[in-house]
């Protein structure tokens, strides 16, 4: 994993954000907040350990897209430092036809993963075309064949989901049978829902 501090200004509340594949913390540039936030990303190895976060008052978690299953995976025979879960986009069966990406969806972008491949990739994220965009293609590839390998993540407790309706990435029909019986709430908005947020605080409620 790869992990980073985005803002660290000695507040009393802190966010740690599982991140998505191969798009970066950039997204969350413009959300207002006096949080502090940690970014997490790369799931190639899930082994690192989280920086001490004990000295904050309040620790919530974002997961969004594979960051949702990855936290799971990641969480599971840790202490939990978090009072609040909010998972975005994402399921705790990553690759499951009709709870996460179909299979063969997986395997097609782990086996034609290329400069051209990931530009429409990134297309279908935001729900539009974007500046040309640099990818590793091996180390993806291989965070790709590592997600799929864990499986299903443990439930580490979420409290609220985010689905977008027009997401092209997990199907939302997926989403709603993975996290049926959770609280729920819809955006009629592609798989990168965070221009519709302001603040970080708006992505907790």
């Amino acid at each position: 994993m790869e992990i980073c501090w985005l803002k660290q200004t000695a507040s009393p509340e802190a966010i740690v954000v599982f991140g998505g594949w191969a798009v970066g913390p950039e997204v969350f540039d413009h959300l207002a907040g006096d949080q502090d936030i940690l970014f997490v990303s790369d799931y190639r190895d899930l082994s690192a350990d989280l920086p001490d976060l004990s000295g904050y008052e309040q620790v919530s978690l974002l997961a969004w897209s594979f960051g949702v299953a990855a936290y799971g995976h990641w969480q599971h025979g840790r202490l939990d430092p978090f009072q609040r879960r909010i998972a975005v986009n994402g399921s705790l069966t990553p690759v499951d036809r009709e709870r996460g990406i179909p299979p063969v969806v997986m395997q097609k972008t782990i086996e034609t993963l290329s400069a051209a491949s990931y530009q429409r990739f990134i297309t279908r994220v935001f729900g539009a075309g974007q500046p040309e965009a640099a990818i590793d293609i091996a180390a993806r590839q291989e965070e790709l064949r590592a997600v799929a390998a864990r499986g299903a993540a443990p439930d580490p407790g979420f409290d609220h989901v985010w689905i977008s309706e027009k997401d092209k990435i997990f199907p939302a029909a997926n989403l709603k049978r993975a996290w049926a019986g959770h609280s729920i709430s819809s955006l009629a908005v592609p798989h990168m829902p965070f221009a519709e947020f302001s603040s970080w605080q708006e992505l907790l409620a």
